[in-house]
C-alpha cells in the first residue's frame, strides 16, 4: 500500500463520491478546494457522455463543487481520443448528446450517416427507433460498433433508466456484434486520463464507490485504489469480490488531511 503523502496525482470518480442527486457530499468541496491550493494534479472522472466539461462544471457548480472544467474526464473524451488515436479524420454516425458529439467534432471526426468508420453509441435521454435502425444497418454493412460506457441503467428522480448499455445489447442482439467500450471499467479511461495530466500509475491513486468499475479498473491501471462507502458498494458487498481496494473510508471527507 502506498502512503498517500506519496500520491502526486489523483483521479476520482463523481457520483457516489463527490455528488449524490445532485447534491455534494460532505467533504468533497473540501478535498477539491485543497486539492486545488496544493496544486495536485487531479482529474473528476465519468461515464456519463451527456455533457461537455464546461456544462457538467456548471452543474457541479450548483452543486457546490467548484471543478474547473480542465478537471473534468468523460467517456465520450476519452472515446474521442481513443478514435483520434485509432483513425485521424474519421467518419463516424453518432448516437448521443452534445457532450459526444463535441468531443468527436473537436477530434476532428466528420459525423455522418453515410459510409461512417465507425457507430459511437454514447448515453442521450432521446433514443429513437429510427436512429437505432439506422446504427444496425451500419454495423451490418461494415461499420465498427464502439460505445462511451457499459452501464445499463442511469439513475433519475424517478427510478433507474435504460442507458448505453441497455440500448448496445439491443444492438448487439440484431447485429451479432459486441461494441468495444471505451469507459470505464476499462483501464484504458484511466490511462487516456492520466496522460492528460501526465501521472504516473506509480504515484497516482483512483477513488470510487463501485468495487465492479471503479476499483478494479484502478487495479489493472496500476493505481492506488480508495474505495469510498458513500455510494454503490456498501461493506457487505465487499466480501463477494475475490480483490480487495487498497484502502477504505467512509466517504472523501477521510481523505482530506491526507493528501
Amino acid at each position: 500500500m502506498r502512503e498517500n503523502e506519496h500520491i502526486e496525482c489523483w483521479l476520482t470518480d463523481m457520483d457516489g463520491v463527490l455528488v449524490h442527486e445532485n447534491q455534494a457530499i460532505p467533504g468533497a468541496a473540501e478535498l477539491i478546494e485543497r486539492w486545488v491550493a496544493t496544486s495536485k494534479r487531479f482529474l473528476v472522472l465519468t461515464n456519463n457522455s451527456i455533457y461537455t466539461p464546461r456544462d457538467l462544471a456548471a452543474r457541479l457548480k450548483a452543486s457546490g463543487l467548484e471543478i474547473p472544467e480542465e478537471n473534468l474526464w468523460t467517456s465520450a473524451l476519452a472515446t474521442a481520443q481513443f478514435l483520434r488515436d485509432q483513425l485521424p479524420g474519421g467518419r463516424a454516425y453518432v448516437i448521443g448528446e452534445a457532450g459526444l458529439t463535441t468531443a468527436l467534432h473537436e477530434a476532428g471526426f466528420v459525423l455522418t450517416d453515410t459510409n461512417p468508420d465507425y457507430v459511437v453509441l454514447g448515453e442521450t435521454r432521446t433514443y429513437s427507433f429510427e436512429a437505432i435502425t439506422k446504427a444496425v444497418r451500419l454495423i451490418l454493412d461494415g461499420a465498427r460498433f464502439i460505445a462511451t460506457n457499459p452501464d445499463v441503467t442511469g439513475p433519475s428522480k424517478e427510478g433507474p433508466l435504460p442507458a448505453t448499455g441497455a440500448i448496445a445489447a439491443m444492438i448487439t442482439a440484431a447485429t451479432n456484434r459486441a461494441p468495444y467500450i471505451v469507459g470505464k471499467p476499462n483501464p484504458m479511461m484511466f490511462r487516456s486520463a492520466m496522460n492528460q495530466i501526465d501521472a504516473h500509475s506509480e504515484t497516482t491513486a483512483m477513488i470510487g464507490d463501485r468495487m465492479d468499475t471503479d476499483i478494479i479498473a484502478g487495479m489493472e491501471a496500476g493505481l492506488h485504489t480508495v474505495l469510498v462507502l458513500s455510494g454503490i458498494t456498501q461493506p457487505e458487498d465487499i466480501d463477494a469480490y475475490p480483490f480487495r481496494p487498497a484502502q477504505i473510508c467512509a466517504s472523501v471527507a477521510e481523505l482530506i488531511d491526507q493528501v
